[in-house]
């Protein structure tokens, strides 16, 4: 099973890498910077060598690289905007030297100006940044909704990846807490759910799932994780997302309230919930 969780790097790669082991963990989710924005450390190349043994030695599963929450490509205001486009174009230059070739990033909030707007501003954004020649894929995150945030539905997503130049570098990475709040019944539903996703976006183009209970009901657009079994998804739920078909075999990076302890704790049990 693929599975890890969010994990702090600011000691270093190496032992990110050691700290997913301890957990056991294949695999694990980082921020490319602080998560408030800002510069980004210096890359430790010899850091990275080693994170690249660690993970050659013990068959890990890709790794995600997770955008900086201020990062909003939708905002109308120039300075926003333009932040936005410096540290996405400066995250994938990083990523070319990381052994990560997943980045995902929250597509953003339009703040009253409309979807069709922030849509529009968004991939203006990644088409003016993108080459081509990027050995990243860029997966945009289902959402749950709230406020004015845009890729809460399949339709929206499928609209930024339908405007972007190389729309083969666009994927998805799944949040199970959001969709589940943004109304997608992935508890009751969940073959239709996918049927849906397969329909509307493409099925192959699911790269990577955030796996999340969720404190507030279904349908609510309300973002708040919960641990596994313990919120309005269940553990019935969870066990048949881990192991669908369509889902089993891609990375599971958990966000859950917890600290290492805890995602221990989840891991193990996730594991003993493999079919």
């Amino acid at each position: 099973m693929n599975i890890g969780s969010h994990l702090t790097i600011s000691k270093g790669f190496e032992n990110a890498g050691k700290l997913a082991l301890d957990i056991g963990a294949n695999t694990f989710q980082f921020f490319t910077r602080n998560p408030r924005g800002g510069k980004a450390k210096a890359l430790d190349l010899e850091d990275i060598k080693k994170l690249k043994n660690i993970m050659k030695d013990n068959n890990f599963a890709p790794l995600l690289a997770h955008a900086p929450y201020t990062l909003n490509m939708a905002s109308y205001k120039g300075h926003v905007w333009d932040f936005a486009k410096e540290m996405f174009k400066d995250d994938l230059k990083r990523l070319e030297t990381i052994p990560c070739d997943l980045y995902t990033f929250h597509p953003g909030s339009h703040t009253g100006k409309g979807v069709e707007f922030g849509i529009e501003k968004i991939t203006k954004l990644i088409n003016g940044v993108l080459t081509g020649n990027e050995n990243t894929t860029i997966l945009l995150e289902t959402m749950s909704g709230k406020g004015t945030e845009i890729g809460y539905t399949f339709k929206q997503l499928k609209e930024i990846k339908d405007r972007i130049k190389y729309k083969e570098l666009i994927g998805v990475c799944l949040d199970t807490c959001h969709i589940y709040a943004a109304g997608y019944d992935i508890v009751n539903d969940l073959d239709n759910v996918l049927e849906k996703f397969d329909k509307t976006i493409g099925i192959d183009s699911l790269k990577a799932i955030h796996l999340n209970d969720s404190m507030k009901e279904f349908d609510s657009n309300k973002d708040r994780h919960a641990k596994i079994g313990e919120g309005l998804i269940g553990l019935e739920g969870i066990k048949k997302i881990i192991n669908h078909p369509q889902l089993k075999e891609l990375p599971f990076l958990l966000e859950t309230p917890n600290e290492l302890e805890g995602y221990k704790e989840e891991i193990s049990l996730l594991k003993s919930l493999r079919e």
